[in-house]
C-alpha cells in the first residue's frame, strides 16, 4: 500500500484464515493499546485501526498489509 488511507475507506488484508475485508476507522500516529495489544505507531510509522466486516472486531494494521478496495 502506497497511498494514504482515510476513515471509511474499504480495505482488504490477509489473515491465517485467508483474505478478509473491512473499513478504516482511523489512522494511528502515537503508541496505543488495543484490547491488551500494544501498537507502536508513530507519525513516522503510522498504523491503521480497521474494523473487520466479518467479525466486527477492530485491529491495527501496518499500511503495507492493507490494500484499498475500489468500489
Amino acid at each position: 500500500m502506497t497511498e494514504e488511507l482515510n476513515k471509511g475507506d474499504k480495505v482488504k488484508w490477509n489473515t491465517a484464515q485467508g483474505e478478509t475485508a473491512g473499513e478504516v476507522e482511523k489512522k494511528l500516529t502515537s503508541p496505543t493499546d488495543i484490547k491488551g495489544h500494544h501498537v507502536a505507531a508513530s507519525k513516522d510509522n503510522p498504523e491503521y485501526l480497521v474494523k473487520s466486516d466479518k467479525t466486527g472486531k477492530e485491529a491495527a494494521h501496518q499500511p503495507d498489509a492493507l490494500e484499498k478496495i475500489e468500489e
